[in-house]
């Protein structure tokens, strides 16, 4: 069934045809709309599910972490400081294995305070042991969040589904809600290998001394090195009933491309119609659609884009003193690749500013003009004529 809803409202249909038996939030702007509307259906019988209600994002993660560990279908959502406030129990919840899905609606850090998109907040978590998915429109929010079930539940991994504010969380489009026989064959009842029980006592999350952590750990990376198979088996199960799926990269007329535009979210809506009039002048350009950041999928790239001369990263995030994050990780993951495409990093639409068609046109144009990378990031769309403290500076 077709119907027009805001990005957030996508994934709380999502959750709540997930059957999800508990879920925890504290609000914050962004993604408050999510688990108001997750809290209304909890009251009002459209699912059979206990929300709970808690005085910290810290205390929501530690309530779905216990819940979890019941053995039960679980949900939170998060942006921004709420989601720097879990930061803790975010590496609790991975090393327990517990298949926790989570909601991320990008959000700028602050100070200055700042409630519109960028993405630092989520890739500031990129080493917590949690599975990333980054989505560009409502109907992927919707089916990456019953992915995203699926996927913890097969990989005893949590799962971070990640959508821009207001540009996707806040906008409204037509987005395919299945109906609930469809997507209980999709995802079954949630079936747990470790579970805890009165009934047959146990300890979880003992200490672990230095005979076995390390092993623990590789036990982890075992289990990421298995997400993308598992991903693949998860989206063609989708496909067989819904007829969707997405990839964990997405490439654009990369065949022939000799400049590759990369990047995430919804941004790359803007992007593929600059590579159609890039297309129609005559250049070869390409897109590349990052959708899954974690585990990063550095032989999938290898092979979509070794062939290309350039790629032309575009960053709505920061790391200080480095640059662009998911421009280092293209980076790293072509470095050991032999013949590999120059990686240009450029930051852009950060704390909310649009990504507009001019911006991605004159980002291409000055890889293509560059004789090679520059040593630091590209900062493009910098304005301080609008901005008080630069006036000042």
């Amino acid at each position: 069934m077709k119907e027009v809803v805001e990005g957030s409202h996508a994934v709380s249909e999502a959750v709540r045809l997930a059957r999800v038996q508990v879920m925890s939030a504290y609000p914050i702007t962004p993604q408050t709309h999510i688990v108001e509307a997750l809290s209304e259906y909890c009251s009002d019988g459209r699912m059979n599910g206990r929300f709970i209600c808690v005085e910290s994002e810290h205390s929501a993660m530690a309530a779905v972490i216990g819940a979890a560990s019941g053995g039960v279908r679980t949900f939170t959502a998060s942006s921004s400081h709420g989601l720097a406030l879990m930061h803790e129990l975010l590496h609790w919840s991975s090393a327990a294995r517990l298949p926790i899905v989570m909601a991320e609606v990008n959000r700028a850090l602050g100070p200055g305070w700042n409630i519109w998109m960028d993405q630092t907040d989520s890739l500031a978590q990129r080493d917590t042991g949690w599975i990333q998915l980054y989505v560009e429109d409502g109907q992927e929010a919707l089916d990456t969040t019953l992915l995203a079930f699926r996927l913890a539940e097969a990989a005893s991994l949590p799962v971070m589904v990640v959508l821009d504010a207001f540009f996707l969380s806040h906008t409204y489009e037509p987005v395919d809600i299945p109906d609930q026989e469809a997507v209980d064959r999709f995802l079954p009842p949630y079936r747990p290998r470790v579970q805890l029980d009165t009934r047959d006592p146990f300890a979880l999350s003992q200490m672990a001394p230095p005979g076995c952590y390390m092993e623990m750990r590789h036990d982890i990376q075992a289990g990421m090195r298995r997400v993308p198979d598992l991903h693949a088996a998860a989206e063609d199960a989708f496909s067989d009933i819904f007829g969707r799926r997405y990839g964990i990269l997405d490439a654009y007329r990369c065949e022939d491309a000799e400049i590759i535009l990369a990047m995430a979210g919804t941004a790359v809506s803007t992007s593929r119609e600059v590579v159609d009039e890039l297309r129609s002048r005559g250049e070869k350009a390409g897109l590349l659609k990052i959708r899954m950041f974690r585990p990063f999928p550095t032989e999938l790239l290898r092979r979509l884009a070794g062939g290309a001369k350039k790629i032309a990263v575009i960053d709505r995030n920061f790391c200080f003193g480095v640059g662009g994050i998911f421009a280092q990780e293209i980076r790293a993951a072509l470095y050991n690749a032999g013949a590999r495409p120059e990686v240009h990093s450029f930051v852009t639409g950060m704390g909310g500013r649009d990504v507009t068609p001019e911006i991605i046109q004159e980002i291409y144009g000055l890889a293509k003009a560059a004789d090679r990378p520059e040593p630091e990031s590209v900062w493009v769309g910098l304005d301080p004529a609008t901005c008080p403290v630069c006036k000042t500076a």
